[in-house]
């Protein structure tokens, strides 16, 4: 477990101005950025082919204008792939990306509810807040070999550009002692069935 004066100062402020009056941490840890980095992979390896063929083209379109007569117009013709290698640019950092990201996100287990902190653009903040009621659906984990791995509260489901549906994966993912949190979780939600 990670104590709270090991976060960075940003996040470990965050995290104090978020607590209620007498509310106590019972666990805070953040997740293992090599870890959730490893989620991008697929991202990055669509990445390779596509930045390679982006480049490809732009240089091959390149080569045919500097042949053609057409005058200075013709030379936005390449440009227009520059937008699709920046895409693969971006792809291809998405490991750094979610490192980056999990270096700015908490996940706390308090005496009250379960709180989700994760940092975005600009220093903006994202805080999700799980009352005990909430944890008492269909909590369940995903365990690695080394005890690490996701909690997921509840899945959100969204509907693409394209009209298809994906979800996403609501919860503290790529935790140590993933086990040792869900019974943490499942004794605070027990607890508002014995309090009422």
């Amino acid at each position: 477990m990670t104590e709270p004066t090991s976060l960075p100062r940003n996040l470990r402020s965050q995290v104090e101005l978020e607590l209620q009056s007498g509310e106590c941490i019972v666990w805070l840890d953040q997740p293992i950025p090599g870890r959730l980095a490893r989620s991008s992979l697929g991202i990055l390896i669509f990445g390779i082919p596509w930045t390679a063929f982006a480049i490809f083209w732009v240089t091959m379109a390149a080569k045919g204008v500097s042949k053609s007569n057409g005058g200075a117009i013709v030379w936005l013709f390449p440009l227009f792939g520059v937008p699709f290698i920046l895409i693969g640019l971006g792809m291809l950092s998405s490991p750094y990306w979610v490192r980056r990201g999990a270096r700015r996100t908490a996940y706390v287990i308090t005496d009250r509810r379960a709180i989700l902190f994760q940092g975005g653009w600009r220093g903006s903040m994202t805080v999700r807040s799980f009352e005990p009621s909430a944890l008492q659906g269909d909590l369940h984990r995903k365990q690695h070999s080394d005890g690490s791995g996701d909690l997921i509260f509840t899945q959100e489901f969204q509907r693409g550009s394209k009209g298809r549906e994906y979800t996403t994966n609501i919860g503290f993912m790529a935790v140590r002692d993933v086990k040792g949190v869900e019974e943490k979780i499942r004794a605070l939600a027990q607890s508002k069935i014995t309090n009422q």
